[in-house]
C-alpha cells in the first residue's frame, strides 16, 4: 500500500447530546462512516465515561477514525485517516456528522506520507468551517460538497 494518505481532523459543534454519550450509537456511526468511506473495518474500541462522554476508534485497514465526545457542550473532536486509492474519507465526514445532527464543522485537511527531499512529510490541504444548513428540509454540509 502506498504511504500517502489523507487525514481529516475536524471539530463538530451542536451536535445532539444524547447521540454523543450514547457508546453504541457513537460507535454504530463511526462503523458506518468506515463502511461508506470504503473501507475495511478491523476492529473497534470504544469507552463510556460517567457522567458523560464517549471515546472510540475504529481500525481499518487503511488506518482508523477515531472520536472523543463531550455532549454537555454539544462537541465531537473526530479525525478519520485513510490510505489508499479506494477509500473516501469525505464520504465518512459527511455520514458521520449529519448522524451526530452537526450544526458546525471546523475541518483541517492533511495530506500525509508525501515525499519531499527523501523524507516523509504532511501537507495542510486545506482549513474549511462550515455550517449544516436547511435546504429543501433537508441538511446539507456545505464544507463537503
Amino acid at each position: 500500500m502506498e504511504t500517502k494518505g489523507r487525514h481529516l481532523i475536524l471539530e463538530i459543534s451542536g451536535c445532539d447530546p444524547e447521540v454523543l454519550n450514547d457508546i453504541e450509537k457513537v460507535r454504530d456511526i463511526l462503523t458506518e462512516a468506515a463502511n461508506r468511506a470504503n473501507a475495511e473495518v478491523r476492529e473497534t474500541a470504544f469507552h463510556r465515561f460517567h457522567p458523560h462522554g464517549v471515546s472510540g476508534v475504529v481500525v481499518i485497514s487503511e488506518s482508523h477514525l477515531s472520536v472523543h465526545t463531550w455532549p454537555e457542550h454539544g462537541y465531537a473532536a473526530l479525525d478519520i485517516y485513510t490510505c489508499g486509492e479506494d477509500t473516501d474519507p469525505w464520504k465518512a465526514l459527511k455520514f458521520a456528522a449529519e448522524e451526530f445532527k452537526a450544526r458546525e464543522v471546523y475541518l483541517t485537511s492533511i495530506s500525509r506520507g508525501e515525499r519531499e527531499n527523501g523524507r516523509f512529510v504532511h501537507k495542510i490541504t486545506k482549513n474549511l468551517s462550515g455550517n449544516l444548513v436547511e435546504e429543501s428540509g433537508e441538511e446539507a454540509m456545505d464544507v463537503v460538497s
